[in-house]
């Protein structure tokens, strides 16, 4: 650490003094030219008496500030400063805290925002999918097997191809849509929705799906629960498409006060300080999680891979059930 306020104070303080005292001993003021032993002396333990009084008076004081800048260096606003004993650096740390309450409610607002709005515009795509190319595919799926019905046997084979491409592409849009807007997650609720997204992606791999959702999950907000939803679908999806994991584990349930999800694969795995990582959605995930009051943290695994967790807050569990662990996919 930098010196400290009562360390720069004091040297001005010698400095102010040694300024006065040599402006003394060579301006046209009358001073003898030739001070006795003991006047110096007297000069020179004067000058380290008023420091010291000096810093005997303010040391308390800036100590106190030194310390509550340092707290706030070290706990940003994730923490909180402590309050000092001198009423002045009390009241500097109680401002502070009040600073980064309302820091963290207005990033808190910003993220839930942001989260309203691309929630918005993915329910919004996924309509658009629907209604438009949804169903023009459909159109033409059913006017290919009308014109597959009317042609000769030898001459079927081209347009079936063709049908079971549009088919294929169709059943892509409606995955997409599925993605975007998660009907399961409103109609069926999170477990039933966590379910459906690992078979998504996973069904058509070879990587082994395990999951542990304890039944009977604390009450969480609409807000919150697709909060996990997302964050799962985000982690998730990143094992399927860079992770060239082999085995995907998903636990969600009730720690203290909160829900904990935990997803964690036995791949390449990623180093979350790194530029390229954002691109994977990390910092969409964190935000989302700190929109609800929640926390992310993205980790190497010891052997190889990735943990992701999310703790959010939910109703303290009525009872501790055991978790029922889904093999497979």
């Amino acid at each position: 650490m930098t010196s400290s306020l009562l360390t720069r104070v004091a040297a001005a303080n010698l400095l102010v003094y040694g300024a006065g005292a040599v402006a003394l001993a060579t301006g046209p003021v009358a001073v003898p030219r030739d001070p006795e032993p003991g006047s110096v002396v007297l000069l020179v333990l004067g000058v380290l008496v008023l420091t010291g009084v000096v810093a005997l008076l303010l040391g308390p004081t800036l100590r106190a500030l030194d310390q509550v800048v340092e707290a706030l260096d070290l706990t940003g606003a994730a923490g909180r400063v402590p309050v000092p004993r001198p009423r002045e650096a009390a009241r500097l740390a109680t401002a502070v805290d009040e600073l980064l309450d309302r820091v963290e409610r207005a990033q808190a607002d910003r993220a839930l925002a942001v989260t309203d709005a691309e929630e918005a515009e993915r329910a919004r795509i996924a309509q658009d999918l629907h209604d438009g190319v949804g169903q023009s595919l459909t159109a033409v799926l059913l006017e290919l097997a009308a014109a597959e019905r009317s042609m000769a046997p030898e001459e079927r084979a081209a347009v079936a191809a063709a049908r079971e491409g549009v088919r294929a592409a169709l059943e892509e849009v409606r995955v997409a849509a599925r993605r975007l807007r998660p009907h399961v997650l409103e109609d069926l609720g999170l477990r039933s929705a966590l379910v459906a997204l690992t078979t998504d992606l996973f069904a058509a791999t070879d990587v082994a799906v395990h999951r542990a959702v304890v039944p009977g999950l604390p009450a969480m907000s609409e807000a919150t629960e697709l909060v996990v939803f997302r964050v799962a679908q985000e982690a998730l999806t990143n094992v399927a498409r860079h992770a060239d994991a082999r085995t995907v584990r998903l636990r969600l349930g009730p720690v203290g006060a909160h829900v904990e999800l935990v997803v964690e694969d036995d791949g390449r795995g990623v180093d979350p300080a790194a530029p390229a990582t954002q691109g994977t959605g990390l910092r969409g995930m964190a935000e989302r999680a700190a929109g609800v009051g929640g926390s992310l943290s993205v980790t190497r695994r010891e052997g190889g891979g990735t943990r992701v967790r999310l703790l959010v807050p939910a109703a303290p569990p009525a009872a501790a059930p055991t978790a029922a662990p889904e093999g497979g996919r």
